[in-house]
């Protein structure tokens, strides 16, 4: 949905940011702009919060001259900062409208995952983009892996044999405070102020996993609007909430590949989440978050890589100075995105029965801090990323159609 960008000069001197949202996640934005900043690539311009950073928080900027403004009107800060690039890690269904306001004045994008909390909004978002002519990354950071590229080239020159299919599996908790972080956490939509409702879809597959969904994708080749030809949605949820916790994705891509990604924010034992490409003699499993690869096959030892990794942000100043490729421009993220208008769209997603989970401590501070546990969910996603199966499939009692579960 975009065009490619021509080649600019090597800018002189840092280009001014502005962040939208700079706690949270965003804090892991703040720190890599601290870091470009000390690169000498990047000044922090403008921070826009509805509560003013501290010294603390803004921390290695304090000395900066002129120093980090600060404002709750993002288009004003943009304005006043000169900025040339923001990054947007604000709530979801923010993301179009600010990307907008930023696209109208010129200013290059980092965009926080999900770009969109509908594919209307998506697409409105993306044409926006391209006809104000800026550069837009979403943040993907998982496909800024140097392993993506080198998984691709083994599965073409056949190392693996004939490609049988991808399998993702994501196995985190999150305590039931993580649901009451914000107001729209753990909602699928939201009152928007003018007595409609607003898409959030603040699910397990659409949010904290989403990269197991992209970098599934990503393998197999198939990230465009229109490389997705089937989506299969389990949706299910143990904690009180409106979205869904527990879930389970089965694609078919226009290659005739089958993808699934089952994740969980449940689990038993927490783990890094992973992504298997199955072959006829052999499979490739990739530790997204820790750019770590092990490929088996018969006949061979097993042989473990670790790759380095593109910072999305670093890679969106190379393509301003001197043309470098953006590695997730919003065209690159189609497929997921029908992947999220699929569960948006989806019914409700079903309660599981009080039997099916427990409370567990939770890994968060406080001797209050409690979570929900789903039994032998760890083992369900495992086979789901090995079998290339649904949790209905795997036998699941609590995932057969029609059954009623209790809130």
């Amino acid at each position: 949905m975009s065009a490619p960008h021509a080649t600019r000069p090597v800018p002189t001197e840092p280009l001014p940011v502005v962040l939208a949202g700079a706690r949270g996640h965003g804090r892991w934005h703040l720190n890599n702009l601290r870091r470009l900043a000390d690169a000498g690539r990047v000044t922090l311009a403008g921070v826009c919060e509805l509560k003013p950073l501290d010294e603390e928080e803004l921390a290695g900027f304090a000395a900066q001259h002129p120093p980090v403004a600060q404002g709750d009107d993002f288009g004003a800060l943009l304005d006043a900062t000169g900025a040339r690039i923001a990054i947007i890690c604000t709530p979801i269904p923010t993301h179009t409208d600010l990307a907008l306001t930023a696209a109208r004045r010129g200013v290059h994008l980092l965009l926080e995952k999900p770009p969109a909390p509908s594919y209307t909004e998506y697409e409105r978002m993306a044409r926006g983009v391209a006809e104000a002519g800026i550069a837009c990354q979403v943040g993907f950071q998982s496909l800024g892996s140097h392993a993506v590229a080198h998984i691709r080239d083994l599965v073409r020159d056949g190392l693996i044999g004939e490609p049988l299919g991808i399998g993702a599996a994501g196995a985190w908790a999150r305590d039931e405070a993580y649901f009451r972080r914000a107001p729209w956490a753990g909602r699928r939509r939201l009152d928007d102020g003018a007595g409609g409702q607003a898409d959030v879809v603040d699910g397990v597959l659409t949010n904290p996993l989403a990269h197991a969904v992209s970098t599934a994708l990503a393998l197999d080749g198939a990230t465009g609007a229109d490389d997705l030809t089937g989506i299969r949605t389990e949706l299910f949820r143990a904690n009180a909430i409106e979205a869904d916790d527990t879930s389970c994705v089965e694609l078919t891509t226009r290659h005739g590949s089958r993808v699934t990604v089952a994740a969980t924010l449940c689990a038993e034992r927490p783990d890094e989440p992973y992504v298997i490409v199955h072959g006829s003699r052999g499979r490739i499993t990739f530790w997204y978050k820790q750019d770590r690869v092990l490929v088996q096959r018969a006949g061979h030892g097993p042989q473990e890589t670790v790759h380095g990794r593109t910072d999305l942000l670093e890679n969106l100043l190379d393509h301003l100075s001197g043309g470098a490729e953006l590695l997730v421009p919003p065209a690159s993220t189609g497929a997921f995105m029908r992947v999220v208008e699929a569960i948006r769209s989806a019914p409700d997603p079903r309660a599981l029965p009080a039997g099916a989970w427990r409370t567990a401590p939770g890994i968060g501070a406080g001797d209050d801090a409690v979570r929900r546990v789903v039994h032998g969910i760890d083992a369900l996603v495992a086979a789901s990323a090995d079998s290339l199966t649904g949790y209905a499939g795997l036998g699941a009692d609590w995932a057969r159609p029609g059954l009623e579960a209790a809130s």
